[in-house]
């Protein structure tokens, strides 16, 4: 992943905004003193500067990604190229997430969350690498997978008790993609000096919208600590909700469990474990794409909240 440090920073700020927020007042109740004029004497009141059935979530995280299986194949003719085995995705990746929540009346929430996921290789030239028909020679492969993607959800509370609420509705993320294969030589000329040495290029991109069904819940235990997961998912087949001859499969899930520790009202931090994958397969010759990402990941994380104004 390109810049991994950037998600870090934001990590830090959210973390840095839970001491000054808890302890100015700016999330707390203010308290503040009337005069009571028919009585002559003074009274305290709690008041709070903002709706309290209105509040604000900033939630960040950042850990390691972990390829399970990831392939991809771009005509009949290719054989399947397995990143984690010949594409150097077999080790861990900086991995992070942001997102924004306005929940309402403890009933109706929306999240805007966005999800970097770009992912650069350099491995050795796979013997008989072929692309989409094309042929790969050179010493070495530059590999490129880009899908990061946006994402707006709506959810409604509607199951609750004392300690735990279950939330469902929907999203629509905004996928984001670009695939490149890159021949290169040792030093971009196959060391030699000499041009057309390294050939073989191919890239595949594009932008489209994903809805998704979305699931989320929390079980509050003892002593301030607290269970949660989440899940967004769609597993679509084209020609059957659309009819047409088109034989594409998509399908995408985002799930994951915490563990979370409320610090404060107005502060929780968590360790978050995560899967995340999805895909889609295309038989027809004219567009034939096959491609399959498994990934886990392992994060720490924090929510800052207005919470604590209730």
């Amino acid at each position: 992943m390109k810049k991994p440090y950037l998600p870090m920073l934001w990590l830090a700020l959210v973390l840095m905004m839970s001491a000054p927020i808890g302890g100015i007042g700016f999330i707390s109740p203010v308290q503040l003193h009337a005069v009571d004029n028919h009585a002559g004497a003074s009274r305290s009141a709690d008041l709070t500067q903002t709706d309290p059935s209105v509040v604000i979530r900033l939630v960040a995280e950042a850990g390691f990604l972990g390829v399970i299986d990831h392939r991809i194949r771009y005509s009949e003719a290719d054989s399947a190229f397995l990143y984690h085995k010949d594409g150097g995705q077999d080790v861990l990746f900086p991995f992070a997430r942001l997102s924004a929540e306005l929940e309402l009346n403890q009933r109706h929430t929306a999240v805007f969350l966005y999800q970097p996921l770009e992912i650069e290789t350099r491995v050795d030239m796979p013997a008989g690498l072929q692309i989409d028909g094309e042929p790969f020679a050179g010493d070495s492969l530059r590999l490129l997978y880009s899908f990061p993607f946006y994402r707006l959800s709506y959810l409604y509370r509607f199951l609750h008790g004392d300690t735990w609420w279950v939330e469902a509705g929907g999203s629509l993320q905004i996928r984001n993609a670009n695939t490149e294969f890159e021949a290169r030589g040792s030093d971009g000329s196959g060391g030699t000096g000499e041009p057309g040495v390294a050939s073989g290029f191919y890239r595949s991109a594009g932008t489209g919208p994903v809805p998704l069904l979305k699931l989320r819940g929390r079980y509050d235990l003892p002593h301030g600590f607290w269970l949660g997961l989440e899940a967004d998912g769609i597993y679509a087949p084209i020609s059957y909700l659309n009819g047409s001859d088109n034989e594409t499969v998509g399908a995408l899930l985002d799930a994951s469990l915490r563990a979370g520790y409320r610090v404060n009202s107005s502060m929780d931090t968590f360790v978050n474990v995560r899967y995340l994958g999805g895909g889609a397969a295309n038989e027809d010759p004219k567009d034939y794409t096959v491609n399959w990402l498994h990934t886990y990941t392992v994060s720490l994380g924090a929510v800052v909240s207005t919470e604590g104004r209730r």
